[in-house]
């Protein structure tokens, strides 16, 4: 499963990051096998192995555009009202 989201700035891109390491750590005691990207802050990558969570800056989610590459999978939208 992939779960895809966005944050406005690099800076909030990274607060959602750390939010979801440290909620699932604390809250589900599991620990991502591996991070990348938290130092620029323009595409986070969180892999739990069965979970992989994709954090985006707005332009680099447009420019990836990871949903057009997997669009042949089931799609679920969530937005904040939704949360």
């Amino acid at each position: 499963m992939y779960i895809i989201c966005q944050g406005e700035s690099n800076i909030q891109v990274k607060a959602i990051a750390d939010r979801i390491l440290r909620n699932t750590r604390t809250e589900l005691s599991i620990r991502a096998l591996h991070v990348e990207g938290m130092r620029q802050s323009t595409w986070v990558l969180l892999d739990y192995f069965d979970i992989v969570v994709h954090v985006f800056y707005p332009e680099t989610r447009v420019y990836y555009d990871l949903e057009g590459l997997w669009n042949d999978g089931k799609m679920r939208r969530y937005d904040l009202e939704d949360v």
